[in-house]
């Protein structure tokens, strides 16, 4: 174990000043940590302002609550700083997920297919090609996707559900929604390929945050 992990957990499992003073620094790294994480996110769940800040409070209050509970099963196999920050983004995910659907009016079962030529990243179409794109691009989603890859496509692409709320519906984890979208617009792109609505099949790539993350104009 680093010297500063065990530093961090000499102090916490320590008593009086020391303890305190460690819970204090504890506490102002969290919630920093939280700060930017809420304030990175928080435009995609459509919140900011005070009640940005307000989620990240509760997000290091919730996290340091959690963390300490979970002191003991800190083994070392990596830094406790490292360690410590998952606690606090994790709850600012949860809390961004929940926040998105407390506020039905921001969500409609409507699918919102006339913004797939942007969210696709080609070139401005006329009226008539945006049409024809769309349609094609309804067409792959039902003839080329599982029910589960359409659903979170569908929430996701076309809708512009967070990724945090996702999460927060599905009970799954980001990393197995990033995959499942990813694997989707694959699927599509390469649809569209063939039966020439696109030109060229991008490189394989992994999936990242920014690849399936919605952004609404």
């Amino acid at each position: 174990m680093d010297m500063d992990s065990s530093s961090w957990l000499t102090a916490l499992h320590s008593s009086g000043t020391k303890r305190d003073r460690a819970l204090a620094r504890l506490h102002v790294m969290l919630l920093r940590v939280a700060t930017r994480e809420a304030h990175r996110r928080g435009p995609a769940a459509r919140i900011g302002g005070p009640e940005l800040d307000d989620l990240a409070q509760q997000a290091a209050d919730d996290a340091m609550v959690s963390l300490l509970g979970k002191l003991d099963t800190f083994r070392g196999e990596s830094r406790f700083t490292t360690w410590a920050y998952r606690f606090v983004v994790l709850e600012v995910s949860s809390k961004l997920g929940r926040h998105f659907w407390r506020r039905p009016s921001v969500f409609s079962d409507a699918e919102d297919w006339e913004r797939l030529p942007a969210r696709f990243a080609v070139d401005p179409l006329a009226q008539a090609q945006q049409r024809e794109l769309i349609t094609a691009v309804r067409r792959a989603v039902d003839e080329t996707l599982t029910d589960h890859q359409r659903r979170l496509f569908v929430a996701i692409v076309v809708n512009g559900v967070p990724l945090d709320a996702m999460v927060s519906r599905s009970g799954s984890n980001r990393g197995a929604i990033y995959k499942t979208v990813f694997d989707a617009r694959r699927k599509i792109r390469s649809f569209l390929t063939a039966n020439g609505y696109l030109e060229g099949e991008p490189a394989a790539a992994q999936p990242t945050d920014q690849q399936v993350k919605v952004k609404r104009s």
